[in-house]
């Protein structure tokens, strides 16, 4: 006897006419290399996001905040952020996201915008 399964196909980028196709190039590389939607992590999962200097401890909050620590400067100690997503180093934010090869940006309340270097990982500890 077999048993059908039937998986539902992932909703992936359509490159755009209006975009250049640098950044169509980019927006599916992100797809390929993967990464966390916030919105897709439960309250209270804990990340470990490596970049290229540190490594940081994220625990998500709900609403696009989570504490973050890890870092001797910014935050030795967990401190409240918004999350507001990962660029390529340019202005071009993809929400709510942080994903591999990309800078993860928030908004600290002391230090306000920061941007770190790429991220090489992401790992979900809880």
């Amino acid at each position: 006897m077999t048993t059908r399964m039937e998986c539902k196909a992932p909703a992936l980028f359509a490159p755009s006419p209006h975009l250049s196709d640098r950044i169509n190039h980019n927006i599916v590389q992100s797809e390929i290399d993967g990464g966390v939607y916030l919105h897709e992590l439960p309250r209270g999962a804990v990340l470990e996001v490596e970049t290229q200097d540190w490594i940081c401890t994220l625990e998500y909050c709900g609403d696009n905040e989570a504490w973050v620590s890890g870092h001797p400067r910014f935050c030795p100690e967990p401190v409240r952020v918004y999350v507001a997503g990962s660029t390529w180093g340019g202005s071009m934010l993809k929400q709510f996201y942080i994903g591999r090869g990309m800078h993860l940006e928030f908004l600290h309340p002391t230090f306000e915008r920061i941007l770190t270097s790429p991220v090489n990982e992401i790992r979900q500890l809880h």
